[in-house]
């Protein structure tokens, strides 16, 4: 099934698998991309950190991400990352 997200400068992953999350920030992060964000905030919460791990592995590994960071506390804290995307 094709879930049809708008693009803003975050993503809440709270309504996702575990399984999806690769997938879909790829996608995510293309697409924003596209629409010149420069830095984009992942939503991962806070849990055990199997969302965030997952999503800090992905952003390693992306060639459209410059650098990410945990998010400030007034954007979400440990349970948001934000990610600088290349240029």
């Amino acid at each position: 099934m094709i879930v049809r997200i708008p693009i803003e400068d975050w993503i809440d992953l709270h309504t996702f698998s575990p399984k999806e999350i690769p997938s879909l920030l790829e996608e995510y992060l293309s697409e924003s991309k596209k629409k010149g964000l420069k830095e984009v905030r992942i939503i991962h919460g806070k849990g055990k950190g199997v969302q965030m791990n997952i999503v800090h592995s992905f952003l390693k590994k992306s060639p459209l991400v410059e650098s990410f960071k945990l998010a400030p506390p007034g954007a979400g804290s440990w349970g948001a990352t934000i990610a600088t995307l290349k240029k």
